[in-house]
């Protein structure tokens, strides 16, 4: 695998950190492409982290911040049933990761400001657009570092 570099904008604010954010979530999905389904569930560390999970993960993450607290759309956050193999299971978590990628982004499109607050209900003090997507974009980083990490611990590929 190659090193890919991040994108070179000179465009708005929000479309700045969309862009950021894409490249770094599509860093983690390439993290996943053409390993082994028992290779997506090892993990190196004894928290369990492991390459199926931190794509969940991030899915889920994006549905909550994004969709749910900061649109106030209703979501089905409901663990889903185990699939039947593990192939399976990574193919459904990358799916519905990619998914994610595409109502996050109509979300982000229709705010429109980098100022507008979340709708959704919260018992903390509502942040703006802005907060979501640079704090997305860091999580998404970070945990894309952890992949490129377990990754090469795996089978010796390394790149973006």
């Amino acid at each position: 695998m190659y090193d890919r570099k991040p994108p070179r904008l000179a465009v708005g604010e929000l479309d700045t950190l969309l862009a950021l954010l894409r490249y770094q979530r599509e860093s983690l999905v390439r993290k996943v492409e053409g390993i082994a389904p028992e290779q997506a569930t090892w993990s190196p560390v004894p928290s369990g982290t492991n390459l199926l999970w931190l794509v969940t993960h991030m899915a889920d993450a994006e549905e909550s911040w994004m969709v749910r607290r900061f649109a106030g759309l209703a979501t089905d956050m409901i663990e889903e049933p185990p699939a039947e193999s593990a192939d399976a299971a990574l193919a459904a978590a990358v799916a519905r990761y990619r998914g994610m990628w595409e109502t996050v982004d109509a979300v982000v499109a229709s705010a429109a400001d980098p100022d507008a607050r979340c709708r959704g209900d919260e018992a903390q003090p509502p942040v703006s657009l802005r907060w979501l997507l640079a704090h997305l974009l860091e999580e998404t980083a970070r945990h894309a570092g952890h992949a490129d990490i377990i990754r090469e611990l795996v089978d010796g590929r390394v790149g973006r």
